[in-house]
């Protein structure tokens, strides 16, 4: 099983993904063995290989950084567990929409651990819940709002970045940006469900369903 690590307090966004690009390099070159993060960010926009920059609509509210991973704007801040996922895929079937189904899945289980249902959508990456607790859309079909966002990218067959859940961020920050380009759609979080989760409870969560999904 890769080395799982939880990071304290707020890790800085530039020298974390340096110190992650480090331990890429280091897996590909077969001196580090495989390894998952978990930590918070403190408050900050990110902007992936396909973001709009419309999509960016408080651009001064909080720094923006250049991630490289896939996708578009996303936030991370406090009360968001982001967990960077550094697997070796020449060991694992070189598959990329296996390992994101496997990022999925693995984000899907552990939600359930709370009893909430977390469903995939057709174009729409990330882990959805419906909202049958909230207003209707406008064309009549129910709100789904979006609890955990998924980006990845590989180098040499090994993966970086990963997933971010949304266990007790303020909501409001979102509103800097289209997350994920998605317009028609909002975001939520485990406690706005009226779950009191904490971060710890999530960690727990996370860490019993991964060997289910990422088999060593």
């Amino acid at each position: 099983m890769p080395q799982i690590t939880t990071l304290p307090g707020l890790a800085p966004y530039a020298e974390t993904l340096a110190a992650m690009e480090a331990r890429v390099a280091a897996i590909a070159a077969g001196t580090a063995e495989e390894g998952v993060w978990l930590l918070e960010h403190p408050p900050l926009y990110t902007a992936g290989t396909s973001s709009r920059l419309e999509d960016l609509t408080d651009p001064t509210r909080f720094p923006v950084h250049v991630a490289g991973r896939g996708g578009q704007y996303t936030y991370h801040g406090p009360g968001q567990r982001v967990a960077y996922v550094m697997l070796d895929l020449n060991k694992r079937g070189r598959d990329v929409r296996q390992f994101v189904c496997a990022l999925e899945a693995w984000v899907i289980g552990t939600l359930a651990s709370f009893n909430v249902k977390g469903e995939r959508r057709a174009g729409r990456v990330g882990v959805w819940v419906t909202r049958p607790d909230q207003p209707a859309n406008a064309d009549g079909s129910m709100r789904e709002d979006k609890i955990a966002a998924i980006g990845v990218k590989l180098r040499r067959w090994v993966s970086f970045h990963g997933i971010s859940i949304n266990v007790e961020p303020d909501l409001r920050h979102f509103s800097g940006i289209v997350p994920c380009g998605i317009r028609d759609h909002g975001v939520t979080s485990l406690v706005d469900l009226g779950l009191p989760v904490t971060m710890a409870d999530l960690d727990a969560a996370l860490l019993a369903e991964f060997p289910r999904h990422f088999p060593s």
